[in-house]
């Protein structure tokens, strides 16, 4: 695994953001939370993200929102 959690290239999915090392778009996981998926659905599903990908995906994402680095301008 490489030390990158996201990775985006135009040769992968048309530069949409993937886990690193997979082919997994990032919106995925994101789309499971919202449909009440659990993680474990969401590695089962996708068993080339490990869960240390997903769960730091997650704590940066919470991170982000709470300091305020992750809004959207209005």
């Amino acid at each position: 695994m490489t030390d990158k959690l996201i990775e985006r290239s135009p040769d992968i999915l048309g530069g949409t953001p993937v886990f690193a090392g997979t082919r997994v778009p990032v919106r995925i996981l994101m789309e499971h939370l919202e449909a009440g998926d659990r993680l474990d659905d969401f590695l089962t599903d996708y068993p080339t993200v490990s869960r240390s990908q997903a769960v730091a995906l997650l704590e940066r994402a919470t991170t982000m929102l709470v300091s305020g680095s992750g809004e959207a301008a209005a």
